[in-house]
């Protein structure tokens, strides 16, 4: 049986409002922005693995669509996308791509769309603004979809991480279609890591590559 194309680039952990499914960037009708002529029909292959997982709550970490507008054809994904969730309860955690998304998110009553949610003392949010005022033990973003050259018998390949910054936990894009950017460039598009000097890095599967200079 085939791997799930969604495979360890997720989160998955108990809270007190039950199971919670934790995604990053799925950028939903990026084929729209980037000239791709081919549907993957992402949204529904998303959305099936979301309800085959089962959460009692899903959190995306902004950038759930690709496109900066709000077109006929992406309200029409993204509605669709939602449906299929039925009441699964959705946080969406917005990001920079994500103007309008409100227009969708209110049609549905267990979708919420806010700046950055707080669970049991865990932080999400997206990572493109500054730190809420709030109190936190810990915080998990999206945004720069981290990824690292990991060189093997002198052959070079660019993998998605996850990337541990201090108390700071930073997601690959849950899109498999999309790669991302190398950690060097990609913490200097937050805020409040762009100082950091050097940084975690974890595989999709958990194997741990210690820790990564970004000097």
């Amino acid at each position: 049986m085939p791997s799930s194309p969604f495979e360890n680039l997720y989160l998955k952990f108990r809270s007190s409002l039950g199971r919670v499914l934790l995604i990053a960037d799925p950028h939903i009708g990026f084929e729209m922005s980037r000239g791709i002529r081919i549907r993957t029909h992402l949204e529904e292959k998303l959305a099936d693995f979301i309800n085959d997982t089962g959460p009692d709550l899903l959190i995306i970490l902004g950038d759930l669509k690709d496109p900066l507008g709000m077109s006929f054809t992406l309200k029409r994904l993204l509605m669709g996308f939602f449906s299929e969730l039925g009441d699964t309860e959705v946080v969406v955690t917005k990001g920079n791509h994500d103007g309008k998304i409100e227009e969708i998110g209110e049609l549905f009553p267990n979708v919420k769309v806010v700046d950055y949610f707080l669970l049991d003392g865990k932080l999400f949010l997206h990572g493109h603004t500054k730190l809420p005022d709030v109190e936190f033990e810990e915080a998990y973003l999206g945004h720069i979809h981290p990824t690292y050259s990991i060189v093997r018998g002198g052959v070079s390949r660019k993998a998605k991480v996850f990337m541990r910054a201090g108390k700071f936990l930073v997601l690959p894009t849950i899109n498999p279609y999309i790669e991302g950017f190398d950690i060097r460039e990609g913490i200097r598009m937050v805020p409040f890591l762009r100082h950091r000097k050097s940084v975690e890095l974890f595989l999709p599967e958990g194997v741990y590559l210690g820790t990564v200079s970004l000097l």
